[in-house]
């Protein structure tokens, strides 16, 4: 067991906001370079960004899901597609967590493991004898270019019974990375495929999705863990809000320090800050902004409240975080769109950032686990007492 100085929340916090300006200098290149660049993954490493949802016994710091919203906040205003990395590193290694201890004795020997992963079920599974054998493809790997470990998805077909989806986790090694990310927004994430060709995996490395979906641990020393009891959902919605908030931030920032120096063309302003217009669409975008922090603290705050209780989620709770996180995407993207629009002509040039920010959020709005209309139907479904029309609650 590793003795670990565990840092504040606001100590965290500040380390991931000392980070804004190195982040903010690199995005460039990861956009154009489809990866985010080496030089930032050692300062998030530097800064703990990869520990905090590390067991303590590993040198890791349990972090609750409150400080992972505002660590998140303050990487995006630097750089969303570095935050979503983080964000996404955070997800599968808390999944990890859910592995028996021996499997997680392998995956964290390394310091600051990265565990990239996805929830799409896009592979095969045969059972063999010791474990299982994969093969599929899957897409949208977030953060796979810097990772030692991938969680996947696979339906596993049983000689008898019916099919089911399971997870396991893989060495990046044993993949083949295809260089596939070429798209308008999240550039920088280096969202490549993975793809399993008969790929053997122990037993151990195997769980069934439906029992980390409903929070069921197979790990003996993470069963007491307050932030590991919880179910799937609604830890990686809580966990992704910071991010976007953070992009919305981020957009504020750069809009507002062109603003001195900028005119609103064929008119008499000679000072775009000067114009009424200017005022309220700075007001109402902040506003929005303030909204989706509003409904990102109230996401992550109810799963700290829960994991501290230890009591069983209702579903109308699963739900409303699934619901919070498609506010906090709409009223971010309002509000990127709101500034970028106001940002001038000028501004479609690809060295001026808030072109980035925009396409990024509109990468963020298509997530099919994020999309604000599918959320809210799923949060009104269950409202109305219907059941949900999903596995992913």
């Amino acid at each position: 067991m590793l003795a670990t100085t565990i840092p504040t929340r606001e100590e965290l916090v500040r380390k991931a906001t000392d980070l804004i300006p190195l982040l903010r200098k690199h995005a460039p290149w990861a956009a154009q370079n489809r990866r985010l660049h080496d030089e930032a993954i050692e300062a998030l490493a530097d800064a703990g960004v990869f520990k905090l949802r590390r067991p303590k016994h590993f040198g890791g710091y349990e972090a609750d899901t409150r400080t992972l919203t505002e660590v998140g906040s303050a990487l995006g205003q630097g750089c969303g597609s570095t935050s979503w990395v983080a964000s996404v590193y955070w997800i599968p290694t808390w999944m990890a967590c859910q592995f028996p201890d021996e499997v997680q004795e392998e995956v964290f020997a390394t310091e600051d493991t990265r565990i990239c992963g996805t929830l799409s079920p896009s592979a095969m599974a045969t059972p063999t004898e010791g474990g299982i054998v994969v093969n599929g493809k899957w897409g949208f790997i977030s953060g796979a270019l810097h990772a030692q470990w991938q969680e996947i998805i696979a339906i596993l077909i049983p000689p008898e019974g019916e099919p089911y989806p399971v997870m396991a986790l893989v060495p990046l090694s044993d993949l083949l990375v295809i260089d596939d990310w070429d798209t308008t927004g999240l550039r920088g994430t280096g969202s490549v495929s993975t793809v399993a060709k008969d790929l053997f995996i122990p037993q151990e490395r195997v769980l069934p999705l439906p029992v980390v979906l409903s929070g069921q641990t197979a790990s003996k020393r993470n069963a007491n863990s307050t932030i590991y009891r919880a179910p799937l959902l609604p830890v990686a919605a809580a966990s992704s809000t910071g991010t976007i908030v953070g992009m919305a931030k981020g957009a504020k920032d750069v809009f507002l320090d062109r603003l001195p120096g900028r005119k609103i063309t064929y008119t008499n302003y000679e000072s775009q800050r000067e114009a009424p217009i200017t005022h309220f669409q700075v007001a109402e975008a902040a506003m929005k902004i303030d909204e989706a922090e509003f409904h990102a603290w109230r996401a992550s705050n109810l799963v700290d409240r829960k994991c501290e209780e230890g009591t069983e989620w209702k579903l109308e709770e699963r739900a409303q975080t699934r619901a919070d996180v498609g506010a906090v995407i709409k009223l971010a993207k309002d509000a990127i769109d709101i500034l970028a629009s106001a940002s001038g002509g000028t501004s479609i040039y690809n060295g001026i950032p808030i072109q980035r920010i925009n396409r990024d959020i509109q990468a963020v709005n298509q997530h099919a686990l994020m999309h604000p209309n599918t959320n809210f139907e799923l949060y009104g479904r269950v409202l109305c007492g219907l059941e949900p029309n999903t596995l992913y609650i």
